[in-house]
């Protein structure tokens, strides 16, 4: 049998390294602290999901005159 050690992954937030723990409950963030800050940026918008601004921008780019 092979000893699988966790990788280790960056926070999202801070970028300090931790191990991968399934028993984390803040994963992918290395803290609740990270976690509620990044909560946070959603809820004021500093973070945005881009959207078409206009119909041509929905059209797959053969469909565009």
């Amino acid at each position: 049998m092979q000893n699988k050690t966790a990788p280790i992954v960056a926070c999202p937030h801070c970028g300090k390294e931790h191990q991968w723990d399934t028993g984390n409950r803040f994963r992918p963030f290395c803290s609740e602290r990270c976690k509620l800050i990044d909560l946070g940026k959603w809820a004021s918008e500093d973070y945005r999901v881009a959207q078409p601004q206009d119909e041509q921008e929905l059209l797959p780019p053969a469909h565009q005159a």
